[in-house]
Formats: C-alpha cells, sequence, structure tokens
C-alpha cells in the first residue's frame, strides 16, 4: 500500500513584510510567514524573474518554520520593474546574505526549484557555513548544453507546435542563435518590439514545464507585467550563463559535502534534463536523491510536491 501524496499546507498569510534596499537602485520585496523564531528557511523562486507566489509559502508547516520568501531583483514587488542592470547571479547572492543578517540567524535551510535551485547551489558554494539543509528541485545548472537543449534544438523535437510560436518572432536569418536574437529584441527601444517577445519567450517555458497542459500554471506567463519581467530577466541571465564558468556548480558540488540536502527532479522534466539532476547527485552523495516517475518540471507536479514538503516536514523533525 502506498502513502498518500502529501500537498500544500492550508493558505497562510506573511507575519511581516516590506521592502529592503540592496543597492543600485534596486528594492526587494520581503516578507515571512510561519511561526517567528521557528526553524528558519528561504525560498528562492525560478525564473530568473518569476516572483514567488502564496502558494510557495505552503509548502512549509506554519508551525515549525519561519520562512523569507523574496522576490529577486527586478521582478514580482520589487522594483525597479524589470531593470537588467546590476542584476546577475552574484548579486541576489549577496542579496541572501543581507536577507539573512536581517532576519537574524547564523544559518538557514535553501529551498530552491528551477532557477532557485542554481540559485540555491552558487549561494551554498558560496557560504556553505550559512546553509542547515538544502532542497532542490528541477535542478539547473546553466551549462551550454542545457541551455541549447531548451532555446535551440531538442524540446523543440517534442513540441514543434509551441515550438513554431516561439519562433515566429525572429527572422528566418536570426534562428542559428535564438537567446541572442531574442535579447536583442528584449532589450530594443521599442515596448511593442519588447512585448512581442516577452510573451512568446514566457509562453514557451509556460506551457512546456508540465508532464500534461496545466492552465492553471502556464496562464500567468501570458501576463504582460509577468512576462516582460520573466522573459527580459531570464534571458539577460542565460545570454550570459549566469556568470557561471561553464560546469561551475557540479564542479564545485564537493563544497556542499558536509550539507544534508534532497534532489527532486521530474523523469520527463523538459526545460531541464534529468542528466543534470544525475550528475549532481554523483557529485554530492549525501543529498537523497529523488527522480520522479510521470513528472514533468513544475512544481505543482503532485510527485515532486509530495517529496518537497516530507523534505521539508523532515528537516523540521516531524515524523
Amino acid at each position: 500500500m502506498t502513502d498518500t501524496l502529501r500537498t500544500l499546507y492550508p493558505a497562510i498569510e506573511p507575519y511581516a513584510s516590506g521592502h529592503l534596499d540592496v543597492g543600485d537602485g534596486h528594492v526587494i520585496y520581503w516578507e515571512r510567514s510561519g511561526t517567528p523564531g521557528a526553524k528558519p528557511a528561504v525560498f528562492l523562486h525560478g525564473g530568473p524573474g518569476g516572483g514567488f507566489s502564496a502558494a510557495h509559502r505552503r509548502v512549509f508547516d506554519p508551525a515549525l518554520y519561519d520562512v523569507t520568501l523574496f522576490d529577486q531583483r527586478g521582478c514580482g514587488k520589487s522594483t525597479p520593474h524589470a531593470d537588467l542592470n546590476a542584476n546577475t547571479t552574484w548579486h541576489l547572492v549577496a542579496d541572501i546574505e543581507r536577507l539573512r543578517e536581517m532576519a537574524g540567524v547564523e544559518k538557514w535551510q535553501v529551498f530552491g526549484g528551477s532557477w532557485g535551485s542554481t540559485l540555491a547551489l552558487a549561494y551554498a558554494q558560496k557560504h556553505p557555513e550559512r546553509v542547515s539543509e538544502l532542497i532542490l528541485r528541477g535542478i539547473y545548472t546553466l551549462t551550454k548544453a542545457e541551455l541549447d537543449w531548451y532555446y535551440q534544438f531538442g524540446v523543440s523535437e517534442m513540441f514543434p507546435d509551441k515550438w513554431e510560436r516561439f519562433l515566429a518572432p525572429i527572422p528566418q536569418n536570426e534562428r542559428h542563435e535564438m537567446m541572442h536574437a531574442y535579447h536583442r529584441r528584449l532589450t530594443h527601444a521599442d515596448k511593442a518590439v519588447r512585448m512581442e517577445a516577452a510573451r512568446a519567450w514566457s509562453l514557451w517555458e509556460g506551457e512546456t514545464i508540465t508532464l500534461l497542459p496545466e492552465p492553471a500554471t502556464s496562464g500567468k506567463f501570458g501576463d504582460d507585467a509577468f512576462a516582460h519581467a520573466f522573459a527580459r530577466i531570464e534571458n539577460h541571465f542565460f545570454v550570459n550563463a549566469g556568470w557561471l564558468d561553464e560546469g561551475q556548480l557540479i564542479r564545485d558540488a564537493y563544497k556542499l559535502k558536509d550539507i544534508p540536502g534532497v534532489i527532486i527532479h521530474g523523469r520527463y522534466d523538459m526545460p531541464c534534463p534529468a542528466t543534470n539532476a544525475w550528475a549532481l547527485h554523483k557529485a554530492w552523495p549525501k543529498a537523497d536523491f529523488h527522480l520522479i516517475e510521470g513528472a514533468g518540471h513544475a512544481f505543482s507536479e503532485p510527485g515532486i510536491l509530495d517529496q518537497l514538503i516530507r523534505a521539508t516536514d523532515r528537516f523540521a523533525g516531524k515524523v
């Protein structure tokens, strides 16, 4: 007999929220939910440029956790909206440290999915002494092979109808470098050009992250304000390979050797091929590894969500 799949905790409102000036003209929105002074954790959203949602508060038992969530530079309620200036992986790593200091904790659990897993790995490898545990979902290490697979050739073969819509804003003679062709449009002076590209970029992702069509998940990707920040920031990070050396996050996984962790990945994750989760598992054997059958990429996939909540419960000492 199999255990019942775990689902989100009941909806909860933050007990505190505010804005933190992190310099460079950026002000990030943060909030804390759960029980003040309980087990500290920080939630790192995907994208980059995706922002967090109310559902993300609900993977933590509010009686046992004190969770910090924040919108990374340029997205969600952080300002200036969709701004690319001083917006890099290492700026965000520094922002996480500022938030930790603001929370007044020595170390905390770091929870990240998709791009959030990339950022969590970068943060944990730079500040391993500040991480009590790592919970990672949808592993993405920003190698050239991963970027090409999703934006040049690979996933295009699985979703030819959606790929055709992704190609549409780009002339034939620029399609050999799709990320750079999009970059030119997402940074264009004409807002109409930016928005056409932003919608196409954003919907390509929104409609390929779940195993089966899931309008509740993909719907927000067509929203103009969301798409503008999401597409601009994500593309900006990706054309710059996240300001990471090729293969850096797997190369430096040895720095995680003393950190307990969990790696959770969908077998049929299209944006993030499972081979990278497997490589991280081999490089960081201390972490538990769960390859979820019948699951794509999204946080909302039932088997993935089940393991995420089991992980937060276990690390809080809940049986």
